[in-house]
């Protein structure tokens, strides 16, 4: 596999300024948000130069509902409205970072490509990474035209839960939480079941990433998702806690060139329905 088509899904800093310099139309959208476990804020202060803010829990999911989990997908209108301000289209290329190992930036990325943009990349290693390269930095938040760009859904491979269980069986599903999450256990009464979906394998989307958040190399990548099945030759699915860091596998899956449909809704959907099975400990039973 080539570093091409890992470039059409990741971009290192210097492929994107070089594209910028080059005067690529282009939109890059910030995806800002506050770290659900520990707090700790996206960084604001500075900025790509012409990188336009959005926010990772409310411009790419709904409200979290009893029946539909977590981080269910955005509603159709909401999200284009959104991408009309942003002033997106779908000749542009847009370029997505955050702060964070690019896990809000992956979910950003799966949405806008589900809503039909075809041209969606993410900047490897996120912000972070674009200020150790030293490239230009700005505080200057900018203005945008506004678009009238119409969106429609289904443009990537999804699953529902009854699509996740059967994958487990007749292709590989993968489970992206960290693997505490995956091996569960007993829960107080009342509270969410704890384990995996059966059949599943642990996959923890952290294993993706390097110590610096940026994603590891390809050779390293394909051999990390070969011995789990997924190298091509059988269909994937991913899941994890709610749809964000199952995002981020689908993201490095595709870095290597293997298509994965992704639940959604993943584990916080599964357990809504408590006649469907949960499987505890480290195998995927």
């Amino acid at each position: 596999m080539s570093d091409d088509l890992r470039s059409k899904v990741l971009l290192t800093p210097e492929q994107l300024h070089e594209l910028m310099q080059g005067g690529r139309d282009m939109t890059i959208l910030a995806i800002q948000s506050i770290n659900p476990y520990t707090g700790k804020p996206s960084i604001r202060d500075v900025r790509i130069p012409g990188a336009i803010d959005a926010e990772a829990y409310t411009d790419f999911q709904a409200p979290s509902s009893p029946t539909g989990g977590q981080r269910p997908l955005p509603m159709l209108a909401d999200l284009q409205a959104a991408a009309r301000r942003w002033g997106l289209r779908k000749d542009r290329l847009i370029v997505i970072y955050d702060s964070d190992r690019s896990m809000t930036a992956a979910r950003a990325w799966w949405v806008l490509r589900w809503a039909g943009l075809p041209d969606v990349r993410v900047l490897d290693g996120g912000l972070p990474a674009w200020q150790a390269a030293g490239l230009p930095l700005t505080s200057e938040v900018p203005t945008q035209e506004p678009s009238d760009i119409t969106l429609s859904v289904g443009h990537m491979p999804e699953l529902d839960a009854d699509g996740a269980a059967q994958m487990a069986w007749e292709g590989v599903l993968l489970d992206a939480r960290i693997r505490p999450n995956y091996i569960g256990g007993t829960t107080a009464p009342g509270t969410p079941a704890r384990g995996h979906i059966p059949g599943a394998i642990s996959a923890p989307a952290p294993d993706n990433v390097t110590d610096y958040g940026n994603f590891t190399d390809s050779k390293t990548l394909r051999e990390m998702y070969r011995v789990l099945g997924a190298d091509g030759s059988k269909s994937v699915g991913v899941y994890c806690g709610a749809g964000m860091s199952a995002a981020h596998s689908v993201l490095a899956l595709a870095a290597i060139g293997i298509d994965a449909a992704m639940y959604p809704g993943s584990w916080s959907h599964w357990i809504t329905d408590p006649e469907r099975p949960v499987v505890t400990g480290g195998h995927p039973g």
